[in-house]
């Protein structure tokens, strides 16, 4: 009962966290006519960002209780980051080449 009670937390916590995401992100996006055909890879970043959130922050203050609590490595934090950072601002660089 614990598992299900964690997926539906993090079902919640995807849901609600993404339309944030999007609504802040795709709103920037729709301004621009050059990004809104790559605006998708903005969707990509915003779940890596969460599942970089619940990793290392959401998972430790769930129902679930069990073995592989582990934050993730600092390294894999900082590239998953870094790559969220370069998938949001790629529409924009993508917009002004190929427009």
């Amino acid at each position: 009962m614990r598992t299900f009670l964690e997926l539906l937390r993090i079902i919640f916590i995807s849901g609600i966290l993404g339309a944030l995401g999007w609504g802040i992100i795709g709103s920037i996006y729709t301004n621009n006519e050059a990004t809104k055909s790559y605006s998708w890879l903005s969707a990509i970043a915003i779940l890596l960002l969460i599942f970089v959130l619940y990793r290392n922050k959401l998972q430790f203050s769930g129902w679930y209780i069990g073995k592989g609590k582990v934050k993730l490595p600092k390294s894999l934090t900082v590239i998953l980051i870094l790559s969220s950072i370069l998938l949001i601002v790629l529409p924009f660089v993508l917009g002004s080449l190929l427009s």
